[in-house]
C-alpha cells in the first residue's frame, strides 16, 4: 500500500523523468511542463500515468519486499533491538542498503517494464505481457536483466540513506521528546528528508541504469556502467547529462518517499492494533 500510493502520486513526474533521461535533450523546467502539456494534448490526461500499471507490478512487490527485508535485516543485524544502547550508524545504513538490494534483485525485470513503457507509444507495446514476449524474441531474455549492476550499485547508497536518514530522525525525535510515537505530518517530513538525500546520493546511477534499459529503443550503445558513464559525461556533461532532471527529482522524491514512509509505519500501526484487538 506504501509504495503504490507513493509511485502513482508522482506518476506522471516520473514519466517526464525517464523521457528526459534516456535522452540528450536539455532539460529544464519549462520543457518538463511542455511534455507534460504535449502529452495531454497528444494522448489524454490518462496518458499521463502510461507506464503505471508496469509501475504497480513492479512497485507492490518491490515495497513489500523492501520493508519486509529492512524489519528482518534489522534483527539481524541487531538494529535498534537494545533499548539502552544506541544503534551504530553502520547498521541503520547497511540494513537499508540490504533491504534495497533484495527487492531490487527479486523484482528487476518488472523495473525494465516500467522504463520501457514510460518512454514508448501504445503501439509499440500494448501491455505488459505484450512488452515481455517481444524482448524474449527480439533481444533475449538477458535483456531484462539489462542494467542490472548499476541499479544495484545505486541502489546501495539510495536506500541506505534513505532508511539509514528516516530511522535516525525518528530516534532523535524520540530521544528528543521523550516519546517514540511521531505522528503522521512528522514521519511525513522525515521521509521526504530521507528522499531527498537518497535520491541525491545516487542520482547519476540512476541515469546510467535507464540509458541501458532503454538503450534498442534509443538506437543507442549504452552497453557498461563505465562506458555509460563516459559517453554521457563526454557528450553532455555533469549538469546536463549525469544530473539531468535532479532537480524533478528533489520535488518527487522527496513527495515519494515521504508518502511510502509514512504510510508504511501507520499502516503498520494500525494493522498491529486491529490484530491486538482480534486477539482479544
Amino acid at each position: 500500500m506504501a509504495g503504490a500510493l507513493a509511485k502513482t502520486t508522482i506518476a506522471p513526474l516520473d514519466r517526464t523523468k525517464i523521457n528526459f533521461q534516456i535522452n540528450q535533450a536539455p532539460y529544464s523546467a519549462r520543457q518538463a511542463l511542455n511534455f507534460l502539456v504535449k502529452s495531454y494534448q497528444r494522448e489524454g490526461l490518462i496518458s499521463l500515468w502510461r507506464g503505471n500499471s508496469a509501475t504497480m507490478a513492479r512497485i507492490i512487490p518491490y515495497a513489500a519486499i523492501q520493508f519486509s527485508a529492512h524489519e528482518q535485516w534489522k534483527q539481524v543485524l541487531g538494529v535498534d533491538q537494545d533499548k539502552v544502547r544506541k544503534t551504530s550508524s553502520w547498521r541503520r545504513f547497511l540494513s537499508g542498503s540490504l533491504a534495497g538490494v533484495t527487492s531490487q534483485s527479486l523484482t528487476y525485470p518488472l523495473d525494465m517494464a516500467r522504463a520501457r513503457m514510460a518512454v514508448t507509444q501504445k503501439e509499440q507495446y500494448s501491455s505488459i505481457s505484450h512488452m515481455f514476449v517481444r524482448i524474449w524474441r527480439e533481444e533475449g531474455p538477458r535483456t531484462l536483466y539489462r542494467g542490472y549492476s548499476a541499479t544495484i550499485l545505486g541502489v546501495i547508497p539510495y536506500a541506505g540513506a534513505s532508511f539509514y536518514t528516516y530511522e535516525t530522525l525518528k530516534a532523535i525525535h524520540m530521544e528528543y521528546w521523550g516519546t517514540s510515537g511521531t505522528n503522521p505530518l512528522e514521519k511525513l517530513l522525515f521521509g521526504a528528508v530521507a528522499g531527498l538525500i537518497g535520491q541525491t546520493s545516487s542520482y547519476p546511477l540512476d541515469i546510467v541504469r535507464r540509458r541501458m534499459q532503454t538503450s534498442p529503443i534509443a538506437n543507442s550503445q549504452y552497453q557498461t556502467i563505465r562506458g555509460t558513464l563516459i559517453k554521457v559525461y563526454m557528450e553532455e556533461g555533469l549538469k546536463n547529462g549525469l544530473f539531468k532532471g535532479l532537480s524533478m527529482n528533489w520535488i518527487k522524491g522527496p513527495v515519494a518517499v515521504g508518502i511510502s514512509f509514512s504510510t508504511f509505519d501507520t499502516m503498520q500501526y494500525y494493522l498491529r492494533e486491529a490484530l491486538n484487538c482480534a486477539a482479544l
